[in-house]
């Protein structure tokens, strides 16, 4: 897995998904209700190649650097073969020549054995996404999810055996979740070793069988402040794993935006929250030694500046009332690395 990668999304919502979860609708967390064919995907591919300007792409691409093609969304490798053998070598023949391509499926725990991944390998797909959700068997059957944590464990194993590459996504706040099953469940994932995760705090989207049940009164809503507590906690799990944290809830749609998440942890910058979390909780940490009256700085790599001080200065203005400081300073500095996913701080005391 390389971050230099330029990837070429191509969604497609809910195709060959045999279950309901509670939390799902496709099409609202994507943004594409139309599915999608082998032509589509040549053409999403080569537009992109070409640099279209009325396609979303990371910066368009650099043939200069390595592209991979991701199929989001849904259950690839649930598909019939043949439809997935069909967008697969649209996918090859559109990057054929393109030294380093390669592509990426997502799919479920349960629809992985060794001939699907032999096969996938054989279309040139060198990594897969599994939607583990959770590692607590509770939580999986409240949330319809139709396979079990060992489900995970069988396929991440397989995966991994096989060489390609492997991400986990897992989910907060779903029905019968809370913090401490939500750790278990990070920790158990680690175990697993993945190339990186996902982490997606649940949103209760209209039309899903999670907004009926917050609309009775049969599930409470996981707040952006629960997420951002929890998922703060989950990212110190998985940094101290060297494990790479790749995202950080959903990706904004307009029409999330627009109404669509009804209630629950979708913001539009939730990641840059959950690391402004972080960054103020290690500060925490590291001014309980420090004593009252004092000026401090608060050195952090460059680009954490704006994370460490908070929005609206909310992180500076609660750590110089907690530890009655003089004065609170944050600087970027190229002496302190980013490490694997999060900040390295260090605090200066000033008279």
């Amino acid at each position: 897995m390389s971050a230099k990668r330029r990837i070429i999304p191509i969604f497609v919502p809910h195709l060959g998904c045999m279950h309901s979860c509670v939390f799902c609708d496709q099409r609202r967390i994507s943004g594409v209700a139309v599915p999608i064919g082998a032509d589509d995907v040549r053409g999403i591919i080569l537009s992109a190649l070409a640099g279209s300007p009325d396609l979303k792409t990371e910066d368009f691409i650099d043939l200069s650097r390595p592209v991979e093609v991701a199929f989001y969304g849904g259950s690839f490798t649930a598909l019939p073969i043949d439809l997935q053998e069909s967008l697969l070598s649209g996918a090859q023949q559109a990057l054929s020549g393109i030294e380093g391509s390669s592509i990426r499926v997502s799919t479920r725990p349960d629809c992985i054995d060794m001939q699907i991944v032999e096969r996938l390998k054989h279309f040139g797909v060198r990594m897969i996404e599994l939607g583990a959700q959770s590692m607590c068997d509770d939580v999986l059957e409240i949330s319809g999810r139709g396979h079990l944590a060992s489900d995970v464990v069988d396929a991440a194993r397989i995966i991994k055996a096989a060489g390609v590459s492997l991400i986990l996504q897992m989910m907060t706040g779903l029905p019968g979740d809370n913090k401490e099953k939500a750790v278990y469940s990070a920790e158990q994932i680690v175990l697993l070793k993945p190339d990186g995760v996902r982490i997606y705090p649940a949103v209760v989207i209209y039309g899903t069988e999670l907004h009926s049940m917050w609309r009775r009164g049969d599930y409470a809503e996981h707040s952006v402040e629960d997420a951002v507590e929890v998922c703060a906690a989950l990212c110190e799990i998985f940094d101290a794993a060297s494990i790479a944290i790749i995202r950080l809830g959903l990706n904004p749609s307009d029409s999330l935006s627009a109404g669509d998440a009804v209630a629950g942890a979708y913001h539009p910058a939730f990641g840059e929250l959950v690391f402004s979390r972080v960054c103020y909780n290690r500060a925490v940490n590291l001014l309980e030694r420090v004593e009252k009256g004092s000026t401090v700085i608060v050195k952090v790599p460059k680009g954490f500046g704006s994370k460490m001080i908070g929005h609206k200065r909310e992180n500076v203005e609660k750590l110089t009332s907690m530890f009655s400081l003089e004065a609170l300073r944050v600087i970027e500095t190229d002496e302190i690395s980013s490490g694997h996913n999060l900040p390295s701080i260090k605090i200066e005391r000033r008279g």
